[in-house]
C-alpha cells in the first residue's frame, strides 16, 4: 500500500516550511570581528578577505555604527599596533590601539564590545606569548594575559575573549579581572581552538603569522574530539562564562558534542578561511554567496551554537533587512 505518512505534506508551501523549521539563525546570534590598525591612515581592504578592511579608529567607529544599525549586537576587536616587541607590550598598554578603540566605541555605540585577548598581533615573533628557548612559556604568558584583560576591561570591553590556548589562562584572567574590580565582566574562552589551515586570511589581516615554527604546541590537533571536550570542561571549571569552538564548519561534530555535554552558552567562530572560500567561489560564479552563507550559518546553529562569530554578519543582516531571508 502507498504510505499514509507523506513527509512532503509539510513542505508544500513556504508558510508551512517556516512553521515547522527546527533551527533558525537570527542577526541577534552574530558577532562581527573587526580589525583596527594603528599603521594605516585610511581603511585598507584585505585582499584575501573581500569586503573586510583594516580600519583606522575613525573608520572603525563608522563600521561599528553600521553594524549596530543593522541589528548586529556585538563586535569583536583585533588590533594591529605600530610597534611590536618580544613581550607584546602594546596588548596591555593603556593607550594601545584596541584600548583606544574600545573607548571610542563605548562612547559612540551601545554594542557589546568583545576584546580578543592574545599576544600574537603584538609580539615581534608572532607567537601567542613569551618565547623562551624557542618555546612559548605557558605560565609567564598567562600573567600577561591577566594584565591585558584588566587593561581591556578598564578601556570599556564588555567581554574578554582569550584565544591563546594556554593552560590555566581562564583561571588567571578571572582572578586578574576580579582583583581589578571587574568581577562583572564575562569571559568567552576560545576553549577548543584547533590548529587549522583555515586561519590563513586572518593572519594576513592581523599581520600575525609566526616568524618561525607554528602554533601546534598549544592549538589543538584536528583529530582530537575527546581532548576538545576536556579543554572545554577545564575552562568551565576555571570560570568561563561562554565557551567557543574554532573553526566552525570543519568542527561541527565538536560543536554538537559540546552542546550535548555542557549547559553553558556555546559560541562558534566561522573563521576567515570559511568566509573567503564562499567569497571566492561566488566571485567565480561557482555558487550563490547569499544562499551558501545561509546554509553555512544554519549548519553551525543546528549543530548547537548559540553565538556565531562571523565576518559575514553585515552581509547576513543586510539581506535579512532586504527581505531576502
Amino acid at each position: 500500500m502507498f504510505p499514509k505518512t507523506r513527509m512532503r505534506r509539510i513542505r508544500s508551501v513556504k508558510v508551512l516550511r517556516d512553521l515547522v523549521r527546527e533551527s533558525e539563525v537570527s542577526v541577534k546570534d552574530l558577532v562581527y570581528p573587526m580589525f583596527v590598525d594603528e599603521t594605516v591612515s585610511s581603511p585598507e581592504p584585505i585582499p584575501s578577505m573581500p569586503g573586510i578592511s583594516r580600519h583606522t579608529l575613525k573608520s572603525l567607529v563608522s563600521e561599528a555604527e553600521t553594524a549596530e544599525s543593522l541589528g548586529v549586537p556585538a563586535v569583536m576587536l583585533f588590533g594591529v599596533p605600530k610597534k611590536k616587541d618580544p613581550l607584546g607590550k602594546q596588548a596591555y598598554a593603556s593607550e594601545g590601539i584596541v584600548q583606544k578603540a574600545l573607548r571610542r566605541l563605548e562612547e559612540r555605540t551601545d554594542l557589546i564590545l568583545v576584546a580578543d585577548l592574545c599576544l600574537c598581533e603584538y609580539t615581534s615573533h608572532g607567537h601567542c606569548g613569551i618565547v623562551d628557548k624557542g618555546r612559548v612559556d605557558n605560565d609567564k604568558t598567562i600573567g600577561l594575559y591577566a594584565k591585558t584583560a584588566a587593561s581591556q576591561a578598564e578601556a570599556g570591553a564588555d567581554m574578554i575573549a582569550p584565544s591563546g590556548m594556554m593552560d590555566g589562562m581562564v583561571a588567571v584572567i578571572r582572578g586578574g579581572l576580579d582583583s581589578a574590580g571587574f568581577d562583572h565582566t564575562p569571559i568567552m574562552s576560545y576553549s577548543a581552538k584547533f590548529a587549522s589551515s583555515f586561519y590563513g586570511p586572518f593572519r594576513d589581516a592581523a599581520c600575525s603569522a609566526p616568524a618561525f615554527g607554528d602554533r601546534r604546541s598549544h592549538q589543538m590537533d584536528s583529530g582530537n574530539l575527546r581532548e576538545a571536550l576536556r579543554e572545554i570542561e577545564l575552562d568551565i571549571e576555571e570560570g568561563a562564562d561562554i565557551v567557543m569552538v574554532k573553526p566552525a564548519l570543519p568542527y561541527l561534530d565538536v560543536i554538537r558534542e559540546a552542546r550535548t555535554a555542557y549547559r553553558v552558552p556555546l559560541a562558534a567562530y566561522s573563521v576567515s578561511g570559511e568566509y573567503s572560500m564562499l567569497k571566492a567561489a561566488s566571485a567565480n560564479g561557482w555558487l550563490d554567496y547569499g544562499s551558501a552563507l545561509d546554509e553555512s550559518l544554519l549548519a553551525i546553529k543546528r549543530a548547537g551554537a548559540d553565538i556565531i562569530v562571523t565576518y559575514s554578519a553585515l552581509d547576513f543582516a543586510r539581506a535579512k533587512i532586504g527581505g531576502k531571508r
